[in-house]
């Protein structure tokens, strides 16, 4: 499994995949990074991976 989706599940990287697309499309205007909904998308995605990544090494 690549890097980039440890410990993601096909579904959810499907998911995530499908709203940040439709947030680009239809989402708000250019927003300061702090209050834009697809940077906080992958500011929680980076996290998890993270998270599964810590996990995977104890």
């Amino acid at each position: 499994m690549n890097d980039k989706n440890a410990g993601l599940s096909l579904v959810y990287r499907a998911r995530w995949r499908l709203t940040w697309l439709l947030l680009h499309v239809a989402g708000p205007a250019t927003l300061p990074d702090h209050l834009d909904p697809r940077r906080r998308m992958e500011r929680e995605r980076a996290t998890r991976v993270a998270r599964a990544q810590a996990a995977r090494q104890h």
